[in-house]
């Protein structure tokens, strides 16, 4: 009998079920295994892979190789059964889904596990890009083992642009939200999620003016909620190191004095500046050139307009709308990486005389 672990959205179970049943003849099948929604198990006298995979409510299906009982020791021995579907000259790597209450964690099974086979093969573990995938499908007293190649929809591959090229070189300057105290929180929440979401340098939150001081401190106590909020979540879903964005407070003309300076790029956005579509080549030169990107944001009134004088750009990121003000950070930075990932510059523009122009100093650096 084959046997298959169906991953769909929680709820879909029984119309999984009841689509398998009008193109496959003979199956057992258990729904939502000891009670956890979003999997249906399949066993069938025959090859039913392809069949699953044609309807639309299965996410994923995985083929069970083996099963064992839930026990540590049994599961990691076996690696002796796993290592005759792993070449030496392959790349590996184990993802272990534990449900219920056991001894051990997914990640002692990751590790034991994936040193046996490495043992065994003499394969290479490689947890970003893997030509093998083993996962382990763990329920209260049944594993389920599963090879897989390694997967075609990877967030992260050596094939993907990294955006932290971009990002890492951006400064974000956002005017405040002020008003009744519990809107600056749940304002600065959105500010401080979307600063961190994308890793930018630094956020500066930037008055223009004089503010009451309480108003102020709900909007930086939301920023705080909201960027540690989405922190924990980066470091439970990325594979690498993650750092929390430095926040500060800065008057905003005197951001303008100290960020207006040789290799900086000033960008605010506005709709009285260009489309995207007219400046995106010249942009993109100074995107990739520029050693600081900072970039302004206004809320609920925008830049002063004394400072446009001083930006090396002023963008309309969307002509006739405005944006609210917790949408502005990611409607700029989506656009500035779809200006700074696009095809590479001809060598006209890259070999221009613009290459390094030389920017006043408010400060006389």
């Amino acid at each position: 009998m084959e046997k298959y672990i169906i991953k769909t959205q929680k709820g879909f179970e029984n119309i999984v079920v009841n689509n398998l049943k009008e193109i496959i003849n003979n199956f057992n099948y258990i729904i939502s295994p000891d009670g956890y929604q979003g999997i249906v198990i399949v066993e069938s006298d025959e090859d039913i892979e392809d069949k699953i995979l044609e309807i639309p409510e299965v996410e994923r299906v995985l083929k069970v190789y083996f099963e064992t009982e839930t026990d540590f020791d049994k599961i990691v021995n076996l690696a002796e059964k796993i290592k005759d579907y792993i070449k030496e000259d392959e790349t590996f790597a184990v993802e272990t889904k534990k449900r219920g209450k056991q001894d051990f964690s997914s990640t002692d099974v990751n590790i034991v596990l994936g040193a046996k086979i490495k043992d065994l093969t003499n394969a290479s573990v490689d947890l970003n890009n893997p030509d093998k995938v083993v996962h382990v499908e763990v329920f209260k007293n049944k594993t389920y083992i599963s090879i897989t190649p390694g997967e075609k929809f990877k967030k992260y591959t050596k094939e993907k642009r990294n955006a932290r090229e971009l990002f890492k070189k951006v400064v974000i300057v956002q005017m405040p939200y002020l008003g009744e105290k519990i809107v600056c929180k749940r304002f600065g929440e959105a500010i401080g999620r979307a600063a961190q979401g994308f890793e930018v340098k630094e956020l500066i939150i930037a008055p223009k003016e004089k503010v009451n001081a309480y108003e102020l401190m709900e909007f930086i106590k939301g920023v705080k909620i909201g960027q540690h909020s989405r922190y924990e979540i980066q470091k439970r879903a990325y594979p690498f190191e993650i750092k929390l964005v430095p926040v500060t407070v800065q008057d905003l003309y005197q951001v303008v004095r100290d960020k207006r300076r040789n290799n900086r790029l000033l960008i605010i956005t506005d709709p009285k500046g260009d489309e995207l579509s007219k400046i995106k080549d010249k942009l993109s030169y100074d995107l990739r050139k520029k050693r600081e990107i900072i970039v302004f944001c206004g809320s609920r009134e925008g830049i002063p307009r004394g400072l446009f004088r001083f930006a090396d750009y002023i963008v309309d990121l969307a002509p006739h709308m405005t944006f609210a003000t917790e949408h502005a950070i990611p409607a700029a930075l989506i656009a500035l990486w779809g200006v700074y990932s696009g095809e590479d510059l001809d060598d006209s523009l890259e070999n221009s005389s613009e290459e390094e122009e030389t920017e006043s100093n408010l400060n006389g650096e």
